[in-house]
């Protein structure tokens, strides 16, 4: 299966010069947060692949305007395709903005999550908006990371981790890397990978 993941940046390869010859292997989209509704439904509509979100902690506007023809993941676990897809959007909480959260919130947002991880025994893929902690992520606390989703990894060992809102400009990010056995996407812009 061929996934395009999104975040962060409208990327003019998409929006401005929209081949649709370059995205006809796409099977799933995905995006990470911090996009613009009227994007997200764009490429929902040139490309022919269902596309799921999770919220960025900039994304107040999808609370009125939510980008149209898109599912949002957020606080769910989903099978698509025999894939296991686990949403759970936002970033740690430096302004009380909608879609931030303390180390605490988001931890109770995954034990709600348990009894799907365990009736569908784990996870293939993590979305999240921000990065877990010690992965690449920020030294203040708009950029850190979550450490519970380090430990959603050590627990359940997904495939791949993907998220956004670490702009591969900001001090040398990195793309992709790997953490024990699951391979962490940033999704900065957009980025094709095949699972």
């Amino acid at each position: 299966m061929k996934i395009l993941v999104l975040s962060d940046l409208e990327a003019p390869y998409i929006w401005d010069h929209f081949n649709p010859q370059r995205f006809s292997d796409i099977d799933l989209i995905i995006s990470c947060g911090d996009l613009k509704a009227e994007y997200l439904s764009f490429v929902v509509t040139m490309i022919k692949a269902p596309l799921f979100y999770v919220h960025g902690n900039h994304d107040h506007d999808y609370l009125i305007n939510p980008p149209d023809g898109c599912i949002c993941i957020d606080d769910k676990l989903i099978l698509y395709n025999g894939i296991r897809i686990m949403g759970l959007g936002g970033t740690q909480n430096y302004n009380n903005g909608p879609f931030q959260y303390s180390e605490f919130q988001m931890s109770k947002r995954i034990m709600k999550l348990y009894p799907k991880l365990l009736i569908n025994k784990g996870l293939d893929i993590l979305v999240s908006h921000a990065p877990a902690y010690g992965l690449d992520d920020g030294s203040d606390l708009c950029h850190r990371g979550f450490k519970c989703f380090v430990k959603l990894m050590n627990k359940y060992s997904p495939s791949y981790f993907i998220h956004g809102h670490q702009h591969l400009n900001y001090h040398n990010r990195q793309r992709d890397s790997v953490y024990n056995n699951t391979t962490i996407i940033n999704a900065y812009g957009y980025f094709i990978f095949e699972f």
